[in-house]
Formats: structure tokens, C-alpha cells, sequence
């Protein structure tokens, strides 16, 4: 091998890419973010990506797809933890598409009887869930009055370095057999209550909020999330049923069988 060859780097390689729509159209951005426009670039996966998938330190750590992700974007100035949610599963779906076509077979369960069968989704046929038109809000900010208390709640939707942050407590929980996953992702969520924004008293106030409300709060945050629509009609012994595409380190390889 030529010393030539020898010092060829990823730069020295044109890598096919696409431009991927945001759900969020780029709305919830700060105004200098190159998010802001509602697209990012990305390139066509590569052998060096599926060493990424394939490396078991990283899906032990649960970062794998987080690391696959930062390697396929070619905006400058992005990083997956600056994605919201609902834009980075729409990054996910496109890089899947881009590497191994639109067509993903899944080896499933059927809920009703326990029964394997197997069922392939047409990744390019997923809609995408905007924004309702009747929200209204100033950047990553939202309102919602609670049904019962009155209370006005303002919250942000979360980006992928809330989520680590999420994860990253939930797992402490994990080791002392707890379980606060409704609590931690309002308290992570909400920015103030009634105008009030000190720490201690949103914690309280998550802590010793009805149920009622909670769940309304989540029903809300859910509604005006945008986001790419996972929920797909599956045909089962002859029944439509609504189920969840999978989408984990198996989702990124041509086929996922149980």
C-alpha cells in the first residue's frame, strides 16, 4: 500500500448524503441554531457505522445509536443531544432508509395470544405529526392550565441531552428499586407553575400534584409533540392492530427477527 493511501482520512472520501426534514420545522430552535431551518444533512451509513452497531461496549452503555447518529450528521454545529426528540427519530428513520432501503421486517409478539410472526413496515410511508395549529407558544416554551388545580403550568419539550440527563436518574432509582420516571420527566419538563420557577418549589409541586392533572399535562405534552408516527396498523390473524415499531440497535440492519 502507497504511504498515499496510507493517510487517507474520512475527508479525503465524498460520502452520498440527503437532506432530512424536521418534524419540528425547525420552530423550537434558538433563532442562531442551524436547526432553525427545519432540515439537516446527513450521509449514507458506512462499514464504519456498522462497527459502531456492532460494538458491544457501546450498546452496554445504551449510547450506541446516540454515537451512530453524531457519525451520519453533517450539519455543522449539530450533535444529536441538540435534536428534539421527535427530529431525532426522524434522523433515525432516514439513516435507516438511506443504508438499507425503506422496507423493515420486525419479528413481533401478538399481545392477545403470545404468538411470533413477522411483519414488515414500510419506513417511508410514516406521517409526520406536526405541531396543532391551535398551540400557541414562544420558541421551547408551552402553556397549560391544569384541569383541576387551575393552575398555569409552562414546559419545554425535551432534547436529547434532557433525555441523558432523564436516563441518568432514572437509572440511580433503578439501583435503589425505585421507580420515578412520571416525576423526573415533569420536573425536567416544566419550567415554571403559576410564574414560579424556583427549583424546590417545582419539585414540590410535581411531587404533590393530582393525578388528575398530571396525567393531563402528559396527555397535552404528547398532543403538541411533533414527532414521525410509529404507531402503525398491523394485520394479525386477520384483525388491524396498533403497534409500536421497535426501534432499537436491531432497527439499523436490514431485517430483525425474533
Amino acid at each position: 500500500m502507497s504511504e498515499e493511501n496510507k493517510n487517507r482520512s474520512d475527508s479525503d472520501f465524498k460520502f452520498p448524503s440527503e437532506i432530512i426534514d424536521l418534524p419540528s420545522g425547525g420552530k423550537l430552535y434558538p433563532k442562531d441554531s442551524p436547526l432553525k431551518k427545519g432540515k439537516i444533512e446527513i450521509k449514507y451509513m458506512t462499514a464504519k457505522e456498522e462497527d459502531i452497531l456492532t460494538s458491544q461496549n457501546l450498546i452496554k452503555k445504551g449510547v450506541v445509536l446516540d454515537h451512530l447518529m453524531n457519525s451520519v450528521i453533517l450539519t455543522e454545529g449539530v450533535k444529536v443531544d441538540d435534536l428534539f426528540v421527535g427530529d431525532k427519530n426522524a434522523v433515525m428513520i432516514g439513516c435507516r432508509i438511506l443504508a438499507y432501503g425503506s422496507n423493515y421486517t420486525v419479528g413481533m409478539i401478538d399481545p392477545e395470544n403470545g404468538e411470533k410472526f413477522e411483519h414488515t413496515f414500510d419506513l417511508s410511508d410514516l406521517p409526520y405529526k406536526d405541531i396543532p395549529s391551535d398551540v400557541k407558544y414562544t420558541s421551547n416554551e408551552f402553556k397549560f392550565t391544569l384541569p383541576t388545580s387551575k393552575q398555569e403550568v409552562v414546559f419545554k419539550l425535551l432534547n436529547g441531552r434532557d433525555e441523558k440527563a432523564i436516563n441518568e436518574e432514572l437509572r440511580s432509582y433503578e439501583k435503589l428499586n425505585t421507580s420515578r420516571e412520571v416525576t423526573t420527566r415533569l420536573k425536567h419538563q416544566i419550567i415554571s407553575i403559576n410564574g414560579n420557577s424556583d427549583v424546590a418549589f417545582l419539585n414540590a409541586s410535581v411531587d404533590n400534584m393530582l393525578s388528575r392533572d398530571s396525567l393531563a399535562l402528559r396527555e397535552e405534552i404528547f398532543r403538541i409533540s411533533p414527532d414521525i408516527n410509529m404507531v402503525q396498523d398491523v394485520e394479525v390473524n386477520g384483525e388491524r392492530r396498533e403497534m409500536s415499531i421497535p426501534m432499537d440497535v436491531n432497527f439499523f440492519w436490514p431485517s430483525s427477527t425474533l
